[in-house]
Parts: structure tokens; sequence; C-alpha cells
């Protein structure tokens, strides 16, 4: 194991949406504040800081991750994803058509790690509905009560709607 001093740096590549970002930056810096901070992509939100809520949901080579709980030196060589990415890929008009018909949205805190996921689990595959419960189980969403986002991430995944 080697031990770093305080202050001591890092240099990282990291992939972010399609765009090569090198830093140097401290081994203890959060992957949330590496893309809020460092980058300035702040639709990743931040919630709990403790990887309970799931807002800080971003894709990291094809998996769904809190970003809050993943260094950024951890990421080093990866492609990482984000909302700002989801955003402009082909099928975002499609899920933002099923979010938009089933009332999936309100006040939009949750979405961006709801979509993180929803891309990196539902979107390329049939999911049932006890896939999307385990889904939204990583999610925290104070105002829909879920029944939107689930009908949404349903007619995503091809189930029924």
């Amino acid at each position: 194991m080697i031990k770093r001093q305080a202050g001591e740096t890092m240099p990282v590549v990291i992939t972010i949406n399609g765009h090569p970002y090198r830093r140097i930056v401290e081994p203890r810096l959060l992957l949330s504040d590496f893309l809020r901070d460092t980058v300035g992509l702040t639709g990743t939100h931040v919630g709990c800081e403790h990887g309970v809520c799931g807002a800080c949901t971003v894709v990291v080579d094809g998996l769904a991750v809190r970003s809050c709980l993943r260094l950024a030196v951890s990421c080093d060589g990866s492609r990482v994803l984000t909302v700002e990415g989801i955003a402009r890929r082909p099928e975002f008009a499609r899920i933002q058509a099923a979010f938009e018909q089933h009332h999936g949205l309100q006040c939009g805190f949750c979405t961006p790690g709801i979509l993180a996921s929803a891309v990196a689990e539902v979107v390329h595959r049939d999911c049932t509905p006890q896939a999307i419960e385990e889904i939204l189980a990583g999610h925290l969403c104070r105002c829909t009560g879920y029944v939107g986002i689930r009908r949404a991430l349903l007619a995503l995944g091809g189930g029924p709607s």
C-alpha cells in the first residue's frame, strides 16, 4: 500500500460524456466533486453524501455507481456518463417522453441519478417490475411517490406500462 502525504496530488484522465479530462487532483477527491467542481458538470446532484439517496448516480464503464462514494482517482482511465451526456444520447428523447407521459418528474432533484440508472439498467433491456423495484430501492424521491417513475421505467424497459 502506498502512503500519500496530505496535499499530495495525482494525475487522472477520465473520459466524461465522450470528452477526456486530464486533471491533477488530490487522491481524496470524490468523483461527485470532480464532476461538479473540477469539471463544471453540475447536473450530478449531491444529496446525502453517504450513497443512500442515489441523487449522485452516474454511469461508470457501463455500471450505475454512486459518485459520492467513488474517488476520482479510482476512475482514472474510465468512461463516465452524466446526465449532461445522457441528454445528448439518441435514446434521450424516448426517456424524456416516458417520464413526461407517466408524470415521473416533480422537483427534479433525484432525476439525474434515476436517469443514470435507467440508462445503465433499463433502457437497453427488458426489465421486470421486480427489477425496476430493485433499481428504485437505491433512489430516494420525496415528491413523486415513485408511481410515475415506476411506470416510466417499465415503459422504457419493454415491460407493461
